[in-house]
């Protein structure tokens, strides 16, 4: 999709599909300007609609005769001292929606400014094309439907030229990893992610290291392999590496969780654990790739960024790991197996301790980790743990930011006596109570003690039952763009001020 400015009035813009924003206490003034497109008809029609300018009303106009649009569509912002940035997005989902079928160029006329013009309106560039997104890669026959070819932001005349241009690539890192996290398992193994992994370092010119499973083994990765040995398909431990140019004044590493399928193991996901969703345990890697794919097309200097991806299954067979086995992770920390189904923090182990050996400034990692995280925040918000409040402050800034909701939770360290074994140094799950905090305090032992470390579980956050806001229906491509924004707010820090 094409992104333009144009600094013409209202009453001269022409195209296929319009989309007016309008400011609740200031729909007077955006109804003139209606009127001197469309005549003081329009003013009458929205007061028979009843529209105020309310956050989330619509007003819909078709085929108005003297103009070229196809539609035209009023959207509520709400009051201006309660507009955010997320005010925008949500009113252009909203027009976006209504408008699918259409063809041409979208306009978008917005009350630009009040709040920080550039970050506006790469807000709904953004939520233009991810609203537009269908994945239909596995349908016998694909819907024809139109889809705009341009945007256009009416009544701008500049902002920095990085604003639109980042939006494509922010957009494809989304689209890339809601492509992973919806492929059926049959179709992304861990060996289809090495491989999306492979073709990203050659399109991007990124690093790349795969460890196969000898290797994994010299590393010691005993927690990784474990979960790995019940499944006949191999697993792959994924590094790729960004390097910008210049000096490296910040050094980066993200772990992302790749369960290309959990069927719980011998601790068998039954009931309401929808079984057929447990492809999309491999969110977090997901997150990781299509960053990983954003940031190397947007290359920004000064920074060196780490991706890393502990890739696998967890199956069942004869080999496959039993509950009450103990393991050995590659820090030497032994583990007792108390619940197969807790096996993503297992290879998490493994991958944040090979990630804390690169000594990087900061790590994070993203994880479908616990149905607890989804019980406690719902489908909206992922839950943040860290003990460094910089660190924890960074993402949740980036977050806000981005339109991806985060909150941060508490590291309670005296719950950690509930991952205590009899026979092992600690169980991989403690009491059901504070489920989400004791897999976070497991992760922290396999983090250097000095490294800022922060999780993010994205159990709630990977998968949608239904369209909300700038997501479609199934896979969100939830934490691309907080990485991303995270990333270009560490390219601005100088290691040596630490």
């Amino acid at each position: 999709m094409k992104f333009s400015l144009n600094a013409n009035a209202l009453r001269a813009w022409d195209g296929d599909v319009l989309i007016i924003g309008v400011l609740e206490d200031k729909s007077k003034s955006t109804f003139k300007l209606l009127e001197e497109r469309y005549g003081d008809s329009i003013t009458k029609n929205l007061t028979k609609q009843k529209f105020t300018g309310k956050s989330g009303q619509i007003a819909t106009f078709h085929l108005l005769q003297q103009h070229s649009e196809e539609a035209t569509f009023v959207v509520g912002l709400g009051e201006t001292n309660s507009l955010t940035i997320e005010s925008f997005r949500k009113a252009t989902s909203l027009a976006v929606k209504q408008s699918k079928g259409t063809e041409g160029k979208i306009g978008v006329l917005f009350p630009w400014g009040n709040i920080d013009k550039a970050k506006e309106i790469q807000a709904v560039a953004e939520a233009v094309r991810l609203c537009l997104f269908k994945d239909e890669r596995f349908k016998s026959k694909t819907d024809t439907q139109n889809t705009p070819s341009e945007l256009e932001m009416i009544g701008v005349e500049s902002i920095p030229e990085i604003s639109l241009k980042n939006v494509s690539s922010t957009c494809a890192g989304v689209e890339l990893a809601r492509e992973l996290v919806g492929a059926p398992p049959n179709q992304l193994s861990p060996e289809a992610l090495a491989t999306e992994a492979t073709q990203l370092s050659k399109e991007f010119n990124l690093q790349l290291k795969i460890l196969e499973q000898e290797e994994c083994k010299k590393e010691g990765m005993g927690a990784y392999l474990a979960v790995a040995q019940g499944s006949d398909l191999k697993p792959k431990f994924i590094h790729l590496t960004y390097k910008g140019k210049g000096k490296i004044n910040r050094k980066l590493a993200i772990v992302g969780k790749g369960l290309t399928f959990d069927s719980g193991g011998y601790n068998l996901k039954v009931g309401a654990a929808q079984i057929e969703l447990m492809k999309f345990d491999m969110g977090g890697s997901a997150a990781v790739l299509g960053t990983a794919r954003a940031i190397a097309e947007i290359a920004p200097s000064g920074v060196e960024v780490h991706f890393i991806i502990a890739a696998c299954e967890n199956m069942i067979n004869g080999s496959a790991v039993h509950p009450g086995d103990i393991v050995t992770a590659s820090n030497g920390k032994t583990i007792e197996i108390n619940n197969t189904d807790a096996e993503g923090r297992l290879t998490l182990a493994d991958a944040l301790f090979y990630a804390s050996k690169l000594k990087p400034h900061s790590i994070v990692d993203l994880a479908t980790l616990t149905g607890a995280c989804v019980i406690a925040l719902g489908d909206e918000v992922a839950g943040l743990w860290s003990e460094n409040d910089e660190l924890a402050n960074d993402l949740l800034a980036a977050a806000t930011e981005s339109g991806e909701g985060l909150w941060r939770m508490p590291m309670q360290n005296s719950y950690k006596d509930g991952l205590k074994s009899m026979l092992a140094d600690l169980k991989n799950t403690g009491p059901r109570a504070g489920g989400s905090i004791t897999a976070a305090l497991f992760l922290k032992e396999f983090v250097e003690a000095s490294t800022p470390w922060a999780h993010i579980d994205i159990a709630g956050t990977v998968w949608a039952d239904k369209d909300k806001g700038i997501n479609p229906a199934g896979a969100t491509g939830y934490g691309v763009r907080t990485l991303l924004k995270w990333i270009l707010i560490n390219n601005g820090k100088d290691s040596t001020n630490d």
